[in-house]
C-alpha cells in the first residue's frame, strides 16, 4: 500500500515578500527579561545571542543591539576553566564556547579530526553523528563545514552527496533533514550551505524554496518559524534569512556558507574556507 509523502501545503494567504523591517524589530525586541519564555530558555542564551546578532547584522541593523550589554554578559559567562556557559551561573559547555568564540585550528590534531569525520560517511554520501549513524542534513553541514575549513573537501563524493541533499526538497519547495520528515526552515540553511560548499547550489529548485521560506514568516510579529503558521523564534529567523542570502536576496547581506557569518567578517578575519566547483 502506497504511503503519502509528509509535507505541508502553502496557502495563497502566506507571505510572498520579505518583511525585513518586521524581522529587525522582532530580533531587536526579543527577550523581555520578565517573560516566562525568556526564563525558560536560559539554557540557550549564548546561542540565542549568536542567532540574534548574526540575523540582525545580515539585515544591516546591528546598531539596534546594545553592544556593551552583550559583551558584559559574555564575559560573565566565562568560567575559570576558560569555557563559556549558556548563561550566568551555568556550567561551561563546548556548544556555548563555540557560540562565543571561533577559531584555533592550531590547537587540535586536524588530520585526526578529519579522519573521524570521514569515518562517519555513509553509503549514500551523507554523514551521521558517529560511524554507522543515519545520514542527517544538519550533521552533514557540520561535517562538510569541517572539511571545508581544513581543506579536505576533495575527500567527498560531491555528486553523490549533492544528490542526497537535493532529494530533501519536497513538493512544497521546503527541505527536510532526512527522508519521510516534514520540511523545516532551518534545513533551508543546512542543505543549501552544504550544497554551496560542494558547488551544487544550483541543483535546488530556487523559486520553490523561496516561496516556502517566505511563507514561514510571521506577518504580525516578524520572525520566521519552522513551518508556515507556527510560532517564530530567533533560531529559525537566522537560518531563514541566511538561506535567502544564499539564494541571492539583495536586501540580506552575503553570508558565508561555512561559518554562517556575514561574508565581510570572514574576509576581514582572512579566513579562507574551501569550496568545490562543479
Amino acid at each position: 500500500m502506497a504511503t503519502l509523502m509528509k509535507d505541508v501545503v502553502l496557502k495563497e494567504s502566506h507571505a510572498k515578500e520579505l518583511l525585513l523591517q518586521k524581522h529587525v524589530d522582532y530580533i531587536a525586541s526579543y527577550g523581555v527579561k520578565d517573560e516566562y519564555e525568556y526564563c525558560m530558555t536560559e539554557y540557550l542564551r549564548m546561542s540565542g545571542i549568536y542567532w540574534g546578532l548574526t540575523a540582525i547584522e545580515l539585515m544591516g541593523n546591528l546598531d539596534r543591539m546594545n553592544k556593551q550589554e552583550i559583551l558584559d554578559f559574555i564575559k560573565m559567562c566565562q568560567d575559570e576553566s576558560g569555557g563559556l556557559s549558556a548563561s550566568i551561573g551555568h556550567d561551561p559547555h563546548m556548544l556555548y564556547t563555540l557560540s562565543g568564540v571561533q577559531g584555533r585550528l592550531d590547537a587540535i590534531n586536524v588530520e585526526k579530526a578529519v579522519e573521524f569525520v570521514l569515518s562517519c560517511m555513509n553509503f549514500d554520501g551523507g554523514f551521521g553523528s558517529r560511524p554507522g549513524s543515519e545520514s542527517h542534513a544538519g550533521l552533514i553541514y557540520c561535517c562538510v563545514g569541517v572539511l571545508s575549513i581544513t581543506g579536505y573537501l576533495h575527500k567527498l563524493d560531491a555528486d553523490l552527496l549533492g544528490w542526497w541533499l537535493c532529494e530533501r526538497q519536497l513538493p512544497s519547495g521546503g527541505l527536510n533533514g532526512r527522508p519521510e520528515k516534514l520540511p523545516d526552515v532551518c534545513y533551508s540553511w543546512w542543505v543549501l550551505a552544504s550544497l554551496c560548499m560542494l558547488g551544487r547550489l544550483h541543483w535546488i529548485k530556487r523559486d520553490a524554496l523561496i516561496s516556502f521560506v517566505l511563507a514561514c514568516q510571521d506577518t504580525e510579529t516578524g520572525g520566521f518559524s519552522d513551518r508556515p503558521g507556527d510560532l517564530p523564534d530567533p533560531f529559525h529567523t537566522l537560518f531563514g534569512l541566511a538561506a535567502l542570502s544564499l539564494l541571492g536576496f539583495s536586501s540580506v547581506k552575503p553570508v558565508n556558507p561555512t561559518y554562517c557569518m556575514p561574508q565581510y567578517v570572514i574576509e576581514r578575519l582572512e579566513l579562507k574556507p574551501q569550496k568545490l566547483s562543479v
